[in-house]
């Protein structure tokens, strides 16, 4: 599974793909991956809160619901555990992933000045 994971992640992230052991240490950290074929999500819950840690989805199988659909199930899943909000950070040029977390109910909350290699990370945050 690591190894598809880390081929998926490639595919999503060309310029800074993640290695199966990666992967590997984000498990026993305490993350939970969530992966189909052609999408994945990594997130963790600790306390109180969640955080979604990184999600992608394969460029041909993009804009048909995969990442909204693994939102929603790390959300659920975050949410049984006793989560009552779930966080995320994403590059403010993202413009595609900015509209697809608010769509799905998350609102900006601050900004990482030139946290992604001088590009701004935008912090979002949806009650659960």
């Amino acid at each position: 599974m690591l190894q598809q994971l880390e081929k998926l992640h490639a595919e999503c992230f060309p310029h800074k793909p993640w290695h199966a052991s990666d992967f590997d240490d984000l498990k026993k950290s305490g993350c939970d991956i969530i992966a189909s074929q052609n999408g994945f999500i990594v997130y963790r819950v600790v306390a109180d809160e969640a955080e979604i840690i990184s999600i992608g989805v394969a460029p041909t199988a993009r804009r048909a619901g995969i990442a909204a659909a693994m939102l929603e199930i790390a959300a659920r899943d975050a949410q049984q555990r006793g989560a009552k909000n779930l966080f995320l950070e994403v590059a403010r040029e993202n413009t595609a992933a900015l509209g697809l977390y608010q769509s799905a109910g998350f609102s900006e909350i601050g900004i990482r000045p030139k946290y992604y290699d001088g590009v701004d990370a935008i912090l979002m945050s949806r009650a659960l």
